[in-house]
């Protein structure tokens, strides 16, 4: 496959994993059935309602380094709130070696926010132990999420009252024991808020809502790019950027950020890589007469 390439910048994609999670209507409680029938077959199964995703890393080779955004769900995880992802075992490194990349390689790591499937693979296991897969990369990630999901906050909110509730935050606690702490040992981890420079080309800036510090990293170089996490999940968020993803912890704050990114990328022609898109990966978009924003041209990435 070859790299798209943004201005200076050369960006590739590393395929985690791509599949059915919930329905569509678990996901995106606020759209209405006929809005997915433009997206079936690779981003909706039609028989099953299945919103269909990718867990994927994107991979920037810029001024000399070489970038990861979003990790991922990582191998040998105890996921028991995701049945899908846990215990996953993928071929991601060898996929990532397949690109010329070894992990030693890897300069910086960006997490876009802190969840189980953006931050799986900043570790591997060691024996009994999580070190950093990455030995000689700096992690960035928000401090508003870090505050919030580190297990010692007591006021992320009232104390769980149901079952489900502890299962949540024990699943908080199990994702940032493996995955967040272990790299902060090892001082690799570094935490930025209201905006950070990675380096001439690359910007880090908030996009709150889906979690208290999501954010989004913006690509200064040629028509320009920006990588949004979960700003978006599906294409059918472009149209319909006022539908909020029922994972969304803030979703009237996500609204507010998804259409502030969102209309400053159409205006200047950026390409948008969301972190779960299946099918193309990323696109292209342009104003639309209904509030919202059409696809004008998907980037030239192989189809999942």
């Amino acid at each position: 496959m070859s790299p798209v390439r943004i201005g200076d910048v050369d960006v590739e994609r590393v395929l985690e994993w791509v599949g059915p999670i919930k329905t569509v209507d678990e996901m995106f409680p606020d759209t209405p059935p006929a809005a997915w029938s433009d997206v079936d077959p690779q981003h909706w199964t039609r028989s099953s309602r299945a919103y269909r995703a990718a867990i994927q890393t994107w991979i920037l080779r810029s001024g000399g380094r070489t970038i990861l955004i979003d990790t991922g769900v990582g191998n040998d995880r105890e996921r028991p709130q995701v049945p899908t992802f846990d215990h996953l075992n993928t071929d991601f490194l060898q996929r990532l070696s397949d690109l010329g990349i070894q992990p030693a390689d890897v300069d910086v790591v960006i997490n876009t926010h802190i969840h189980y499937d953006h931050v799986g693979w900043n570790t591997r296991r060691d024996g009994a132990s999580w070190v950093p897969t990455f030995p000689n990369a700096t992690y960035l990630v928000p401090q508003l999420d870090y505050d919030y999901f580190h297990p010692d906050n007591a006021g992320r909110t009232r104390p769980p009252q149901t079952e489900d509730e502890r299962a949540r935050f024990a699943g908080i606690r199990l994702v940032f024991e493996d995955s967040i702490a272990p790299v902060a040992v090892a001082g690799q981890l570094h935490t930025w808020q209201h905006g950070h420079s990675v380096d001439p080309y690359l910007r880090l800036e908030p996009a709150p809502g889906h979690t208290p510090g999501s954010s989004v990293v913006w690509l200064d170089t040629g028509a320009g790019a920006v990588f949004v996490g979960d700003l978006v999940h599906t294409p059918v968020q472009l149209g319909r950027p006022h539908d909020r993803c029922a994972f969304d912890l803030d979703p009237q704050q996500a609204r507010i950020s998804r259409r502030a990114v969102l209309g400053a990328a159409a205006r200047t022609g950026a390409t948008i890589f969301p972190a779960h898109f299946a099918g193309r990966g990323a696109a292209v978009i342009t104003p639309a007469s209904d509030d919202g924003y059409d696809i004008e041209r998907w980037a030239p990435l192989p189809a999942l």
